[in-house]
């Protein structure tokens, strides 16, 4: 069973891991594989447990997100005006909200 889990794991990266937990494949692939010693039903992964920390990549995490990831900076050259306003002038309080 370890076995199976590790060649999974090992063989794919964590967004392919995460789609193969969620329907239960890899449990299906147990009961298979562990049907000719002993007949196993509902086999489940319950926990999972990160033991090495994946590598960071900002483009993957992107792309996982649907957002597209350009070299080039988008600068805003768009400024709003300055509102002038005497010296010391506070807002009106308001009675409700």
């Amino acid at each position: 069973m370890v076995d199976i889990i590790t060649k999974e794991v090992t063989s794919n990266d964590m967004k392919e891991v995460v789609n193969k937990l969620i329907p239960d494949s890899i449990g299906k692939e147990i009961e298979k594989a562990c049907e000719g010693i002993y007949p196993l039903h509902n086999v489940f992964i319950c926990k999972v447990k990160v033991l090495k920390k994946p590598k960071f990549d900002f483009r993957k995490l992107m792309e996982i997100h649907g957002e597209g990831y350009s070299e080039t900076k988008n600068t805003v050259t768009d400024f709003g005006e300055a509102v002038a306003r005497p010296m010391g002038y506070e807002p009106p309080v308001q009675q409700s909200v």
